[in-house]
């Protein structure tokens, strides 16, 4: 075996750890992406979360992320060695509502609580367009149950993500983020709604607020075809 072969033997290697080392198992159809965050609760306490995303192809020739499938997302309870599982499938095939992005997750006098947004216009719809556009959940009964914006505690209103919104790039994917990790991950979110618990409606916004109501006339009736203009001799 000569130089150049065993040169390039060790940057296979050496590519093949990196990828194993940041979480990432993959092949030519379908990867998953796994890490772990550090979480700041509302009273100053921290958990770790173990995050999950499975990712199937390519959406484009020129793209450089794989379309989400599903996230799996597993919290450490304060003070306990209980462990509770969220998950969210984002195949808008799906006829139940799904696709949500968690924004933050918060234990307040012992309960969880999980704040989380539609991802998309399809998402949106199926989740009954709320406006603020969160979706809140609280787990009780070893399940997550959706509740409303007046249950939610309101030490949690306004809070801000504590989680990171969406999944890092996979070339920049880390086996473990700090708090601060995730503050910086989240500081490019512009959009009120996407990173915080609001409590007024959104007004005016170009993000999922603005989505078409898929329910209107306008789209659940066939549109009327445009009329031709007869041709006449001259």
């Amino acid at each position: 075996m000569n130089t150049k072969h065993i040169l390039m033997l060790r940057k296979v290697l050496r590519m093949a750890i990196s990828i194993l080392t940041v979480g990432v198992s993959m092949n030519a159809y379908s990867a998953t992406m796994s890490w772990k965050e550090e979480v700041l609760l509302h009273d100053g306490s921290k958990v770790i979360s173990e995050r999950a995303y499975n990712v199937g192809g390519y959406p484009g020739f020129d793209a450089h992320e794989r379309v989400p499938l599903d996230q799996t997302v597993t919290f450490s309870l304060p003070g306990t060695n209980e462990k509770i599982i969220w998950k969210s499938d984002f195949r808008d095939s799906e006829p139940e509502p799904n696709s949500l992005n968690l924004i933050r997750f918060d234990v307040v006098n012992g309960v969880p609580y999980i704040a989380a947004y539609p991802a998309g216009c399809i998402a949106y719809n199926k989740w009954g367009r709320p406006n603020p556009p969160q979706i809140l959940f609280k787990y009780a009964g070893e399940q997550w149950q959706r509740i409303t914006l007046a249950e939610l505690p309101p030490e949690l209103i306004n809070t801000q993500a504590n989680v990171i919104v969406g999944r890092p790039a996979t070339s920049l994917l880390k086996p473990f983020y700090t708090v601060e990790d995730v503050n910086a991950k989240n500081h490019a979110i512009s959009t009120p709604e996407y990173k915080t618990i609001l409590r007024e409606a959104v007004k005016g916004s170009d993000a999922v607020t603005s989505c078409p109501d898929f329910s209107s006339q306008r789209y659940r009736s066939p549109k009327a075809p445009i009329p031709i203009k007869p041709v006449t001799d001259k």
